[in-house]
């Protein structure tokens, strides 16, 4: 049981993660700030309820704030944060306003002159890169993709030239389909995660290549089974290709002028890319 701790609680609206799976994984600072605040505003009461119980906090007041009444409950809530309460915010798990319900209702506090305090802790997707073992420095987190083929594979198509790891959300119901999406958009050759029911009992990470990535989902159907992260590595790095006009003017450039002039002239004779043309200009004179 979390008992209440002498820590301070102002007037504000405090953005609290919760658990994406395992009720273990919450911080101490969440657990006081949902002991201590005058209201809870959760996206689904019951579980919120459940969570809080769990953790021996049983006299919340709760306040129900999802995507379907998010507008009006940011009024309510304003009214509260006037009157010098103080208002948890939660979903169902992980980080609120992150492909989740709360951004709007954080505008409208931040808009209505309260602050907005975020409580970190879990992220469904930050946890799933941690484990992947893909080891590029930089991802890029679309969250859900459209659920329409068409318009899912046109966003695909946008991402496509991403060199970053791509990072995504998937229902259950769409994970084969969105598989095919992956595969038709992407090729066979890059790599996916499947990170499958992060910090619950039947948790699975599997890594493999777009090529057999249907083939793995259709072998078990528990692996179909389950919320998503879906992790896919970045496209290769263009290397830019000089044509043999290119060389042949820089070449003749370099035979009247010094290496960065001749460079620069070639970049406006030959529209080709600065750095390649550079590259090229040091092999030459090394040569």
């Amino acid at each position: 049981m979390h008992s209440r701790t002498n820590q301070r609680i102002e007037c504000a609206l405090y953005v609290v993660a919760t658990p994406i799976g395992n009720l273990s994984d919450i911080t101490l600072r969440a657990l006081d700030i949902l002991n201590g605040v005058d209201v809870v505003a959760a996206e689904d009461t019951r579980n919120t309820r459940h969570l809080l119980q769990h953790h021996g906090i049983g006299d919340a007041k709760l306040l129900a704030v999802h995507q379907h009444n998010e507008r009006g409950s940011a009024d309510r809530i304003i009214e509260l944060l006037q009157q010098g309460q103080s208002v948890a915010l939660v979903t169902d798990a992980g980080t609120p306003a992150v492909s989740d319900p709360g951004a709007v209702l954080v505008e409208a506090v931040r808009a209505a002159g309260f602050r907005a305090i975020p409580i970190p802790g879990a992220s469904a997707v930050v946890t799933a890169l941690s484990a992947s073992g893909l080891v590029n420095p930089h991802f890029l987190f679309y969250g859900f993709l459209p659920n329409k083929s068409a318009a899912r594979r046109a966003a695909l198509q946008a991402l496509a030239n991403q060199t970053c790891t791509l990072a995504f959300y998937e229902a259950p119901h769409r994970i084969l389909e969105c598989t095919t999406d992956l595969q038709a958009v992407f090729g066979d050759e890059r790599e996916i995660v499947f990170a499958r029911e992060i910090t619950k009992l039947f948790e699975s990470i599997h890594r493999c290549k777009l090529s057999v990535a249907l083939d793995w989902l259709n072998s078990d159907p528990n692996n179909q089974r389950g919320e998503f992260v879906l992790l896919v590595s970045g496209a290769a790095e263009r290397t830019e290709e000089l044509d043999a006009e290119a060389e042949r003017v820089l070449t003749l450039l370099l035979e009247e002028l010094p290496l960065k002039q001749a460079v620069q002239l070639a970049v406006q004779i030959t529209g080709q890319n600065k750095n390649a043309l550079y590259q090229k200009a040091l092999s030459i004179k090394s040569a």
